[in-house]
């Protein structure tokens, strides 16, 4: 058998204790604001489709089919887009808690009020957290989506 000092015993415990406290507090917290359901996202938009020639100019956005209720794709610049999850994370088990487009000014969601900017951050309403954000891959005038 090893021995291990008191204090070593001690300093683990400690860790551990307060690893324990720190998931306790990220769980307690998630009950008060529900999480958007978690989906396999893996679409490609095609840039040179009619259906998305608002991505040919910066904070252009349009939707696309994908995520829990629908994708928005927004043109940062030429070499930079985003993709967000249409579901609001303002109470996202609603189900008016859909996302739409208001061209070039903001997202929206009718259903609570909220508003979102171009990069997905809350701007107004009651919504604290940002839009669920998925991974986007620019090759040519092909984009890919995935999370």
């Amino acid at each position: 058998m090893r021995f291990v000092p008191a204090s070593s015993r001690f300093l683990g415990f400690c860790a551990l204790a307060a690893t324990a406290l720190g998931v306790a507090a990220c769980n307690s917290g998630s009950s008060a604001q529900p999480q958007i359901p978690l989906t396999i996202v893996n679409e490609v938009l095609f840039l040179t489709d009619q259906q998305n020639s608002a991505l040919r100019f910066d904070n252009g956005a349009v939707y696309h089919k994908g995520g829990l209720r629908g994708l928005i794709v927004v043109r940062q610049n030429a070499g930079s887009y985003l993709a967000f999850d249409r579901t609001c994370p303002y109470q996202p088990q609603d189900t008016c808690a859909r996302v739409r487009i208001e061209p070039y000014l903001r997202l929206f969601d009718p259903c609570c009020q909220s508003q979102f900017g171009f990069t997905g951050q809350p701007q107004g309403g009651p919504a604290t957290l940002p839009l669920r954000r998925y991974s986007t891959a620019l090759s040519g005038n092909t984009l890919t989506i995935t999370n």
